[in-house]
């Protein structure tokens, strides 16, 4: 069978994705129930997981784009199509490494729609410019105004390395996001997405009526794909990855749910897998590590050893409160809800009764990819780098019913981790112990 659709890999522009005739999952019911409030929104969501896409379709909701929702869920809802001004500002297109880099961020989106809208300013700070820009909007259409954010947060991820220049953008954008409270008569809708919800910046403290719906069972499905949605959509997908791995439908089926599904953002909700991997496992018709290699922050690992966190627990025993799994506090909590909120972990259970969240790993791509990312905390680089090796020689000898080779690699892995590895970290047995269960793992 060969390959006739297109699919949206990478396509995070709602508008050409629909012109384009790219393969959509309509996600736009969600659209038409938010736009009926003017409420202010979070939706938290790891990384390539549909935020953009899902910001970008209601981008063109609000400007009245009719035509690109033909034959969709919201074009049978909404009667009365109303164009709107919508400030759309996108922090995905910067590594920030300074100040500087978010100055110049700001700058360029509030220099667009200055122009847009024909002001002249000489006014340096940049939420007086947002501000003149959103009632400009606003007195030019006589229509309230929809601000959508995207990726709020990723100037402070991308800095929390680095505590000076992270607390320098926390203060600048903590300005800046505080419009959005003070402006509130000019606003028709504000969304704002990103990773983690940082208590610490004043849209959660100050702006305290925005709503946090990232853990709402209503809108557990608003990004990723669930199995039905799978099923619903991507059938001849599934007959070409079958075709090709000669394997049954239901076979391949059962590999991607291992593989890609498992995540769950509220107790009651239906599960649903990670769009990237999908995607780019139907298009490959191979199963393999997608969205995990896209980018781990070795901050993460290296905060997980210096917490003395014990890898075993991730795989379903990692037990956190209600609200601790919603706040992340850079340096004063510990790092499961950033684990959790940046999808490295999922919700395995909730006891009502104690208010306590259980938390696991999602999938084996996850959980594999994770545990190799860990090793070279916890072993000598020279020895991490040759994991891979290692593991694959082990299972070999297993396979081959070779144990008595298998316990001559294992004890030369093993001699060859020096004992003041331990000893300058000033770690114990368990250590080791951790070496062992992530090698283990490794092997499957």
């Amino acid at each position: 069978m060969t390959d006739i659709r297109k699919l949206p890999i990478g396509i995070q522009n709602f508008e050409k994705l629909r012109t384009e005739k790219y393969v959509y999952i309509d996600k736009t019911q969600y659209v038409y129930k938010l736009a009926q409030t003017s409420v202010p929104y979070f939706i938290g969501r790891p990384r390539r997981f549909g935020k953009s896409l899902f910001l970008s379709t209601l981008r063109a909701y609000f400007e009245g784009k009719k035509h690109l929702f033909e034959g969709l869920a919201v074009a049978e809802l909404e009667k009365e199509w109303t164009e709107f001004p919508v400030i759309y500002i996108d922090f995905n297109q910067a590594a920030y490494t300074s100040l500087q880099t978010l100055k110049n961020v700001l700058n360029d989106v509030l220099k667009e729609y200055e122009e847009q809208l024909k002001i002249k300013t000489e006014e340096p700070e940049y939420s007086l410019r947002f501000k003149k820009i959103i009632k400009t909007a606003f007195e030019q259409t006589s229509r309230k105004v929809v601000v959508l954010v995207d990726e709020y947060d990723k100037p402070l991820l991308g800095t929390m390395d680095d505590l000076k220049v992270h607390e320098d953008i926390r203060v600048a954008l903590r300005g800046f996001y505080g419009v959005l409270k003070s402006m509130d008569e000019y606003l028709r809708f504000v969304c704002l997405t990103g990773v983690t919800k940082f208590s610490k910046v004043s849209i959660f403290s100050d702006l305290n009526h925005l709503l946090d719906i990232s853990m709402d069972e209503k809108y557990a499905g608003v990004c990723g794909i669930t199995e039905k949605e799978l099923l619903d959509n991507f059938q001849p997908e599934l007959e070409s990855f079958a075709e090709r791995r000669k394997m049954t439908k239901e076979q391949v089926l059962a590999e991607m749910k291992k593989n890609y599904d498992g995540y769950l953002f509220a107790p009651e909700s239906e599960g649903v897998y990670n769009p990237f991997s999908l995607l780019n496992a139907f298009h490959s018709r191979i199963f393999d590590s997608y969205w995990f290699e896209t980018g781990t922050p070795d901050m993460l690992a290296r905060r997980v050893e210096s917490e003395n966190l014990n890898p075993r627990d991730f795989d379903r025993d990692t037990i956190i409160s209600t609200k601790e799994l919603k706040d992340y506090r850079p340096g004063e909590t510990s790092i499961i809800p950033l684990l959790y909120q940046s999808g490295y972990l999922t919700i395995k259970d909730y006891e009502a009764d104690y208010g306590v969240y259980r938390l696991g790993f999602p999938n084996e791509e996850v959980k594999y990819g994770f545990m190799r990312n860990l090793l070279p905390v916890y072993a000598p680089a020279q020895i991490s780098t040759l994991t891979s090796f290692f593991a694959g020689n082990f299972v070999r000898s297993l396979r081959n019913g070779d144990t008595e080779g298998f316990m001559v690699q294992l004890k030369a892995f093993y001699a060859s981790i020096p004992y003041n590895v331990v000893r300058k970290k000033q770690k114990n047995e368990q250590h080791y112990q951790f070496i062992f269960y992530l090698l283990f793992t490794l092997m499957g």
